[in-house]
């Protein structure tokens, strides 16, 4: 009997190995090709504009902006009318095509809220650079501004550069030189080791190369923007001693917070209990078991938990955040609010992740351009 409870116990430790194996390999997995899944089921030509007809889905009948990226090339811009084409399909109208591009029926395409493809679609006038980083040359955007008050900004894990170009139109309208950054083992930044995301840790070094650039050229101080894994490295930047009084603020949208609590999040999201996010804890953060998923070394997930560090943080924050958020809890952004009311400010939005901006850009953008009036960034923050 003491035979088979321990010949069970050992079975069951091994499945339980298993599973957070699995969890620690899929969280930090290579950035793979887009998934193209929806169909186009027609195009609609009127005066006033075309509509294209899709499966109807939670995504596309979405309130707000949106972009469809095609699979051979090519990308729509809709508006945030909807047209309803009965249960099962819904229409979108265009407002927007690449050049030279014409969406067709058949035409396989992927939903997104990366509505600006590059800078010249966002109406900025930027320049291609490279900086220099740990990791190798990683290509960046320079829109320039006032010489001494630059904003840096960061995308998140699996995204680009582009999708950041939501917020650089704010940066601009204040003046602000902006530098839209890359790292490594993203689309665009250079392949290192494995190719593995380290959810901040090491991509925060290249990132941390951006702001030498700015202030050899002359930047007295830098608002930080961050979307979702890109807070997590503007925070730790910014909590660099080096940068204490040089990062005068923070700007964040849907940021992660607390890595454990956002693994358990995406577990329940993939139809595992909570529960089993634990599981992948110990392969992300012991240095044998990281190796083991193919990491470079551990995380030390425990620095970038800010829901336990509220008293650490000491610069001026702006969080926009979605309450539909499934992937990074909203609760996470509301705990830090209420730990340092005053000091950290939370603007919430009918949204899902990342996507506060595409359900209304317009106050979006007003939020952020208020707030960084407020306290002053262009000048001494509080």
């Amino acid at each position: 009997m003491i035979g088979r409870v321990a010949l069970c116990a050992g079975v069951a430790a091994a499945a339980a190995a298993r599973v957070g194996w699995a969890i620690a390999r899929r969280l930090t997995a290579p950035v793979g090709p887009r998934t193209f899944d929806l169909a186009v089921r027609e195009i609609e030509h009127a005066d006033d504009g075309n509509l294209i007809v899709l499966d109807r889905t939670e995504q596309t009948s979405a309130h707000g902006i949106y972009n469809l990226w095609f699979e051979h090339g090519g990308w729509t811009q809709l508006s945030t009318e909807i047209v309803d084409r009965g249960p099962a399909h819904v229409g979108r109208r265009i407002t927007g095509t690449a050049p030279g591009f014409a969406p067709k029926t058949g035409n396989c395409a992927s939903w997104s809220g990366i509505y600006y493809v590059n800078s010249a679609d966002a109406g900025l006038e930027a320049r291609d650079i490279t900086i220099t980083t740990p990791a190798g040359q990683c290509p960046a955007w320079r829109i320039n501004g006032d010489p001494s008050t630059w904003a840096i900004h960061i995308h998140g894990l699996g995204s680009t550069r582009a999708g950041t170009l939501r917020g650089v139109r704010a940066a601009t309208e204040l003046g602000y030189t902006s530098l839209v950054v890359s790292y490594r083992n993203t689309t665009e930044g250079p392949r290192v080791g494995t190719g593995r995301s380290t959810l901040g840790h090491t991509e925060t070094a290249d990132v941390d190369e951006a702001i030498g650039y700015a202030v050899r050229r002359g930047a007295q101080q830098i608002v930080l923007f961050g979307w979702s894994m890109g807070a997590t490295i503007a925070l730790q930047l910014a909590d660099h001693p080096r940068h204490h009084g040089l990062v005068a603020a923070l700007v964040l949208d849907s940021p992660v917070l607390n890595w454990t609590e956002v693994i358990k999040t995406n577990c329940v999201r993939s139809g595992l209990p909570a529960a089993a996010g634990h599981l992948a804890i110990p392969w992300l953060t012991l240095a044998p078991l990281a190796r083991a998923v193919g990491l470079p070394g551990r995380i030390p997930l425990r620095y970038s938990n800010w829901t336990a560090r509220t008293a650490d943080l000491a610069t001026p924050t702006l969080i926009l955040h979605g309450t539909r958020d499934d992937s990074v809890p909203i609760r996470l952004s509301q705990a830090l609010r209420d730990a340092r009311p005053g000091f950290v400010e939370l603007e919430t939005f009918d949204a899902d992740h990342t996507l506060c901006w595409n359900t209304d850009p317009d106050r979006w953008h007003e939020t952020v351009i208020s707030w960084l009036k407020a306290i002053d960034a262009g000048g001494a923050a509080d």
